[in-house]
């Protein structure tokens, strides 16, 4: 059990898994040394520690483990690789270099990273616009929102890392280890498509930057004279074309030169930092001297820049008055009595200042939003205008005009990216000299700084920026500037080139990342299909997995429009971040023992409120795209559970199944269950060879079709011997078992008991399967095969005494017989009848097993048949109407039937059957002699009677009881005597008399009745044995006269009992000989342990000729009911 310490983490069999498990761990725990350990282990032998000297293999010194755990470490699998393999390939060294431990502390490794990853596009390219069309107030909301949710992830986040080490491999390795192989596999794939898609959207930013404030001209479309649909369209084309390129060029440098990215990440922060540092700076600016950025207004509709040259319709030249550009835009020629568009005509040109400053007041008319419909003109708040409502709005090309309908879940799904990237710390986790310090400390630090960030950001552009400027989104109305630029200081380039190359270098990030992840869980092999991604170049590089996360790359590239792009991936993270706060809230309740974390500021409430705020914000942004990630995620949950590798990591989906275990098995010791809720639990008694095999897999198959996957199975054999000393054995069996249920495809559980005997053993099993209210309610095990023969003895009175204690336990009792012709699941039955002989009611048993039976597909297109019996004084007729009103409320399609069984003298025949039973019965009772000897004894008995045995069992006796044309009746007297050691010598046996164990009646009235069982429809060929018997022969009448003085020290209740036996196998026969199955009532056992023989041979007698019989005891309860 200890060394599944060191191969329970990764699930692969540890360390040594050859690269099979991401990330590896070199666990320093039980079984886990090297050669130098046990060098140190033999150092102590015959020493101090003589006393533990035999289990220092397996159990290292406390002095050894230490010092492996001190020097533990954990060096992530990628870059660091990539550039120590490199290195060795430049100046080949025969002895490989020594592994530098971590040395990055909270700074570098945790806090930096994070600031970089949040940071991004969304902050450079639609923050203002955000301010803008949302307001103030509903920016803020939004960015608290986030900020809020991201804050309590990463609280969530730091106790799961804090709890351990946490080895690299960052959120994907916390979230599969805390919540399972299902839920880390599908959140896992999904962190790496918000991965994927982040890098499409980056890529998508740096070329809005690129073709529309830096390089306008170098656009293929051209968007001149192109207005409405057309230039959107052209715009789009633009940014696919450019996108490809540029994925192409990035998803090159990824694969030759990875470390060049890694180590030009700080100079991508730089400019990040810079850009921000700028825009404070203007922000301060604006309040001593505001720059000037005009903005034209004609009306209070924004004019386009490019529309003029100067903001006005005329200007005094040398005291003449002439018309402007813009003049030209709107009127149809240059001189002043052109005819000119309406509201030109009507409005009035103005000119106000973009940026009026911090201290102008403009944060009052900004503080709420202005929502806008796609194509409508951005106006300005509070300013006249004089439209005719009649009039056509024309020239809207001069206008600047809104791009897409604005909405406030809009606008959350477009801003949660610019929160996204605090897993960048935890990722770097095997770089962290103290991971559980620098993770929690620097990650929320980063958020912190981030968050003060955005919000004051809000604040201060609703202050310093006019709205129809913040409303701009590609600052068509100042000039093309990027509107955050025209607030920086000293210049708007700097905004403009810092952002450029920071959404490079995340574009960057991004396809280094995720193939990486991508691997890890490939590796991993919990998803088959994408173990072809876990292998790369020989340096460890995920060439497959870089080709894979560049095609879905281009998906996003496709799409062009960063607008559409960035809720998807919020999609993605904001899923991620919903199992990351579920994680940490399961492992909080559950309350596991190894679940203590370092960092001591989390609560499960936290986490279950960051956990509403993911769901939440998902339907937020757009409710149909988290429904489909949702789809994905659920598809590969269900994909890894039935398909995916069985993983143990001690997840918290473990502990959440064993607190609901217990809860439900608590519920279930209230009381028993309802008859409508019974089904039967089944125990199948298997018995297993010496080597350790199954010997009757067709009861697992009969077991299978029984249940169809519902309710409990245990599947239980013994092993005889000692715990100690058969441990081994009975591990092999519980494997056997193991394969042959899933084989016949029983779902289940298995159970191997080790005791002294066998018959012990399965007593062990009946009294203790199952826990609490969960038990078994049903036995089923085989009918005992050579019974008769004295090596099977033993056998025999095993299935006698199984037969008493589930009668004594109140349990059912299946007992099939001829188990090796029972159908596999792979059979069909095309026709057929299921033979149902309801002779006692036992609780509904019988009527409730050929129903479960033909729900399976084995036994599908059989028909049911019940048989019912009557006596003498029973009304038929009657019953037989009540039998179908019975099965209509029950709801059974069955074909009904009652058999009428007269009364009957018993024939001599039954006589004689009944003494060769006793008297074989009573002589192996006398006899407690060795085997040898009893051979010989059984011989000379044998030998000494043969004559009497032949002369008494004549052949017009024994044709009158013939039941089955293909059995002659003179072989079946040596079917059914005992059979020596010789299984050739099949004699009757006759010696002493057998001694009745109760004074017998005088057999002088053959009427004596039945026991009451027993039945079929009425046959006027039935004679009375008896009499036919004394009228055969004169030869036949005088062996009967000498046969009597031997009737009459018979117990007559064993001959009633044969006669009903007799009786009702020949009526069973006559009905159901041809029947697929044929189920029927089993007698209860003798009181009398001397009887066991003799019960045996009853059942012997009852199913004789039947292919195949399920012989059923009930529990004494009722099964099944009529009512809803």
């Amino acid at each position: 059990m200890l060394n599944n310490l060191t191969d329970c983490e990764e699930g692969e069999g540890g360390p040594n898994s050859q690269g099979e498990g991401n990330p590896k761990e070199n666990s320093p725990f039980i079984n886990s040394r090297t050669a130098s350990d046990v060098e140190k282990s033999q150092h102590y032998d015959g020493k101090n520690m003589a006393l533990f000297e035999e289990e220092m293999d397996t159990s290292p010194m406390v002095s050894s483990l230490l010092s492996s755990l001190a020097n533990y470490s954990n060096l992530p699998t990628g870059s660091k690789e990539h550039e120590e393999a490199e290195n060795n390939e430049e100046g080949a060294r025969p002895s490989k270099k020594p592994v530098k431990a971590p040395q990055l502390g909270t700074l570098m490794g945790v806090y930096l990273p994070c600031i970089q990853n949040i940071f991004g596009v969304i902050l450079f390219l639609r923050m203002t616009w955000m301010v803008g069309i949302g307001g103030v107030c509903g920016s803020f909301i939004i960015v608290f929102m986030c900020c809020s949710t991201t804050m309590l992830t990463a609280i969530s986040m730091s106790a799961i890392a804090t709890n351990g080490v946490v080895p690299a491999g960052g959120s994907y390795y916390m979230i599969s280890r805390s919540l399972g192989p299902e839920f880390g596999g599908a959140v896992g794939i999904c962190f790496y498509l918000g991965t994927t898609f982040a890098g499409a959207m980056y890529i998508l930013g740096c070329i809005e930057i690129l073709l529309i404030y830096i390089v306008p001209q170098a656009a293929i479309f051209k968007l001149d004279g192109l207005e409405g649909p057309e230039a959107e369209a052209a715009l789009l084309n633009n940014m696919r074309v450019y996108g490809t390129i540029v994925l192409s060029l990035m998803a090159v440098v990824v694969f030759v030169g990875v470390k060049y990215v890694n180590k030009l990440a700080l100079v991508f922060l730089a400019c990040v930092i810079l850009s921000i540092l700028a825009v404070y700076a203007g922000v301060i600016k604006t309040a001593i001297d505001p720059p000037v950025f005009p903005v034209c207004l004609l009306g209070n509709r924004t004019l386009v820049s490019k529309a003029y040259d100067v903001c006005a319709k005329v200007i005094e030249i040398d005291n003449e008055t002439v018309t402007t550009t813009l003049w030209r835009s709107f009127c149809d020629s240059d001189f002043l009595n052109a005819t000119c568009d309406e509201y030109f005509i009507n409005n009035n040109i103005t000119e106000i200042q973009g940026i009026p400053g911090v201290t102008s007041g403009i944060l009052a008319e900004n503080l709420f939003g202005n929502y806008l419909e796609k194509g409508m003109i951005l106006e300005k708040r509070g300013l006249a205008s004089n439209v005719d409502p009649d009039s056509p709005t024309s020239s809207t090309n001069r206008y600047v005009l809104a791009d897409i309908t604005s909405f406030f879940t809009l606008l959350v799904g477009i801003y949660f990216p610019s929160v996204t990237g605090i897993m960048a710390g935890s990722n770097r986790s095997g770089d962290l000299r103290d991971a559980q310090k620098s993770i929690p400390i620097g990650t929320i630090a980063a958020i912190t700084t981030t968050s003060t960030v955005y919000m004051s950001c809000v604040v201060l552009f609703g202050a310093c920026i006019e709205g129809t400027v913040l409303r701009d989104k590609f600052g068509e109305g100042v000039n093309g500037n990027l509107v955050i630029g025209t607030l920086a200081w000293p210049s708007p380039w700097v905004i403009v080139f810092g952002s450029f190359f920071s959404t490079c270098g995340a574009g960057l990030q991004s396809l280094t990342g995720a193939p990486r992840l991508l691997q890890a869980i490939s590796r991993d092999g919990i998803i088959p299909f994408l173990r072809v991604f876990g292998h790369g170049k020989a340096n460890g590089e995920p060439t497959w997995a870089l080709l894979l996360t560049a095609s879905i790359c281009e998906i996003g590239i496709i799409i062009a429009s960063l607008d559409s792009v960035a809720p998807i991936l919020s999609m993605f993270f904001l899923m991620c971040y919903m199992f990351v706060n579920l994680a940490c809230a399961l492992q909080t309740l559950l309350r596991t023992p190894n679940w203590r974390p370092r960092f001591k500021f989390y609560h499960w409430a936290l986490s279950f409120l960051g956990m509403s705020l993911c769901l939440s914000l998902m339907f937020i942004c757009s409710w149909y795209y988290a429904i489909v990630a949702m789809g994905i995620a659920t598809c590969i949950y269900k994909y890894i559970e039935f398909c995916g590798a069985e993983k143990e990591w001690g997840d918290g989906i473990r502990g959440i199944s064993l607190s609901a275990a217990r809860f439900a098995l608590m519920r279930l010791e209230e009381g028993p269950p309802h008859t409508k809720n019974w089904r039967p639990q089944i125990l199948v008694l298997v018995s297993v060879d010496a080597e350790q095999n199954v010997e009757q897999p067709r009861l697992l198959s009969l077991t299978n079709q029984l249940k169809a996957g519902k309710g409990l199975t245990i599947v239980g054999t013994s092993v005889q011997g000692t715990f100690l000393d058969k441990h081994t054995e009975a591990q092999r069996a519980d494997q056997s078992l193991r394969k042959s249920m899933e084989t016949e495809k029983v779902k289940g559980f298995s159970q191997v008991v080790v005791s002294s005997n066998l018959r012990d053993g399965t007593s062990h099993l009946i009294q203790v399967g199952g826990l609490g209210g969960l038990k078994h309610n049903t036995v089923m095990i085989s009918w005992p095969r050579n019974w008769k023969q004295p090596e099977y003895h033993q056998q025999f009175r095993n299935f006698i005494e199984v037969v008493r204690e589930t009668t004594i336990a109140s349990l059912a009792l299946l007992v099939p017989k001829n188990i090796s012709s029972y159908p596999s699941n792979g059979e069909r039955f095309t026709e057929g009848h299921i033979d149902v002989w309801w002779i006692v009611h036992d609780g509904g048993m019988l009527m409730l097993l050929p129903f479960l039976l033909r729900q399976h597909k084995v036994w599908r297109k059989c028909k049911m048949r019940i048989f019912t019996v009557a006596q003498m004084d029973d009304n038929s007729i009657q019953m037989k109407k009540d039998l179908i009103t019975f099965l209509y409320h029950l709801r059974i399609d069955a074909e009904v039937e009652v058999v009428e069984m007269h009364d009957s003298d018993i024939s001599a025949y039954t006589y004689e059957k009944t003494l060769i039973m006793e008297q074989r019965s009573q002589i192996l009772k006398q006899m407690h002699l060795t085997k040898n000897e009893m051979e010989r004894e059984i011989q000379s008995i044998t030998d000494s009677s043969r004559g009497s045995i032949r002369r008494k069992n004549t052949s017009a006796l024994r044709s009158q009881h013939s039941i089955d044309e293909g059995v002659s009746v003179a072989e079946k007297p040596e079917e059914e005597s005992l059979a020596v050691s010789n299984p050739k010598q099949v004699q009757l046996i006759h010696g002493k008399k057998a001694s009745s164990p109760t004074s017998p009646t005088s057999p002088t009235s053959p009427s004596t009745p039945a026991a009451p069982v027993g039945g079929t429809v009425t046959d006027n060929k039935v004679t009375d044995k008896g009499k036919t018997l004394l009228t055969a022969t004169p030869q036949a009448a005088k062996d009967l006269v000498n046969m009597k003085p031997e009737w009459e020290n018979l117990n007559q209740t064993d001959v009633r009992r044969m006669h009903t036996a007799m009786r009702l196998n020949e009526f069973i026969m006559k009905k159901s000989k041809e029947a697929k199955l044929v189920l029927l009532n089993m007698p209860g056992p003798p009181k009398n342990r001397l009887g066991n023989e003799n019960y045996m041979e009853f059942l012997e007698v009852l199913t004789e000729g039947l292919n195949r019989v399920l012989l059923v005891r009930g529990g004494g309860r009722e099964v099944i009911t009529i009512y809803s």
